[in-house]
């Protein structure tokens, strides 16, 4: 039996990318995982996971992140990773829709579902970004979203400790997503950005997943507020 054993899972944009590996590790270790998506059920997406929740919901609305935490009795672990950016962020609505999505729906799921997770000394873990460190400046609403989800992992990880409830943040650099795939289809391209990361190599998913399911567990039980880069040593450039 491990520590996950019928833990219960809320994993948001868990339906593809880093969401989905972090759904299949949390179920391979016996977890109860429920994920978020916006399209109608998760058969409408390329790999579906068999025995994984799933509610269609677009977080970047109130009303629908008030009707996925009223849907928990019980919650162990809150993973925050629904996001995404816009094609001109300069513009002031799509800046709000990115903000909205990126941001917001974290601290509005984390307030809701922070009663259930402090009366099991559970934990969330937000998703941010190498952008909540370094500016992308084609992309002012993503790099404000993931440089405040930094601040609000701070925040709240300072605020909810003497609950027993431990907020902390994973920031992954170049993974091998669908978000992504623009980028490998050029290899000069591709070339030209793994110049800059130490390692060489975009990294996987999975190996997101394993940070994160690292920091929901009992072996982070003394680490709150932090955060973490997977991205293969670029913040070291």
């Amino acid at each position: 039996m491990t520590w996950a054993t019928d833990k219960k899972v809320l994993i948001t944009g868990g339906s593809q990318g880093i969401g989905h590996a972090c759904a299949m590790l949390f179920k391979g270790l016996g977890a109860a995982v429920t994920v978020t998506g916006t399209r109608a059920s998760f058969a409408d997406y390329d790999t579906p996971l068999e025995g994984v929740g799933y509610i269609q919901a677009n977080l970047a609305d109130p009303d629908a992140r008030a009707a996925v935490a009223a849907g928990f009795p019980a919650l162990d672990v809150l993973v925050n990773n629904a996001g995404g950016g816009s094609a001109n962020e300069y513009e002031q609505q799509q800046f709000e829709a990115v903000i909205d999505l990126n941001l917001n729906a974290a601290m509005d799921l984390s307030v809701r579902l922070q009663p259930l997770l402090k009366a099991v000394r559970g934990s969330i873990v937000n998703v941010g970004s190498l952008a909540s460190f370094l500016s992308l400046k084609e992309t002012p609403a993503y790099t404000a979203s993931k440089a405040g989800l930094l601040g609000l992992t701070r925040a709240l990880g300072d605020k909810w400790a003497p609950d027993g409830v431990r907020v902390n943040l994973v920031a992954p650099g170049f993974i091998a997503t669908r978000m992504t795939a623009p980028m490998r289809r050029d290899p000069a391209y591709e070339a030209r950005l793994l110049k800059s990361v130490p390692m060489r190599r975009w990294g996987g998913p999975e190996e997101v997943a394993e940070a994160i399911v690292f920091l929901a567990s009992p072996a982070a039980s003394y680490i709150t507020g932090q955060s973490i880069a997977i991205d293969g040593g670029l913040m070291l450039r």
